[in-house]
């Protein structure tokens, strides 16, 4: 955890908080924090600073802060994935709110298994924590936005339309001939399938709306290899 991330509910005065649990349990134990240290914490959506720490107990911190940082520029992405498996999800989930992505479309697709849309991490409590956990690790604060669109063909007519508009539409396919462009420097929405990729009617439904199918080479990857493969080529 390289930032502690607080919310409202933290705060016992106007430049004060106290955290108990999780938060509380690193700094004492990682950290090992004493009063007086100063600890790197940011309010969701919100600016950055530091924490002095005035009091230590055996189950709680209370620190002063001093929030005067703006938190790291997003990356200028929409990422629609097709969902993939539950213990991925969490990889994947935490892999883009640490790099940067700030709207993510979890997506149906005829690979993807009608049971993965059951599982209980995709409750939004449970998403939160996932990206909570790449925020810490960025130094971020800006939490994630994740829709679910479990019906493929109403999402990819009526609104994948106007999330495309003004961006350089791409979907990662296994098959495609032209090469992920790199160093991108205008917004991007990046279509990424299951790990067989999409099946050829996707992949026409998605070209005929404007996305350019791209490939990263030969070699069929995992999800979680490819989202921040192709996020650190983009930009």
């Amino acid at each position: 955890m390289n930032l502690l991330l607080l919310s409202e509910e933290d705060f016992t005065g106007a430049n004060c908080v106290q955290l108990q649990g999780r938060r509380f349990k690193h700094v004492a134990e990682v950290h090992r924090a004493s009063v007086g240290d100063l600890l790197s914490v940011g309010l969701l959506n919100g600016p950055l600073g530091k924490g002095r720490v005035t009091t230590l107990t055996s189950g709680s911190i209370t620190l002063e802060l001093h929030l005067d940082q703006l938190p790291p520029a997003p990356l200028p992405v929409t990422l629609v994935l097709a969902l993939p498996r539950p213990k991925v999800l969490k990889r994947v989930l935490i892999a883009a709110s640490s790099m940067g992505v700030k709207k993510i479309f979890l997506i149906n697709s005829f690979r993807v298994e009608k049971s993965f849309w059951k599982s209980p991490l995709l409750g939004r409590e449970q998403m939160d924590e996932f990206l909570t956990l790449g925020l810490e690790q960025a130094k971020d604060t800006v939490m994630p936005e994740v829709h679910l669109r479990p019906l493929f063909k109403p999402f990819a007519e009526d609104e994948l339309p106007a999330v495309i508009k003004d961006t350089l539409a791409l979907v990662a396919h296994p098959a495609a001939e032209e090469r992920c462009p790199r160093g991108l420097t205008q917004p991007a929405t990046l279509a990424i399938g299951p790990e067989g990729g999409f099946i050829p009617y996707e992949i026409e439904k998605l070209a005929f709306i404007g996305f350019r199918p791209v490939s990263l080479g030969q070699r069929t990857l995992r999800v979680e290899t490819v989202v921040p493969a192709l996020l650190s080529k983009l930009f």
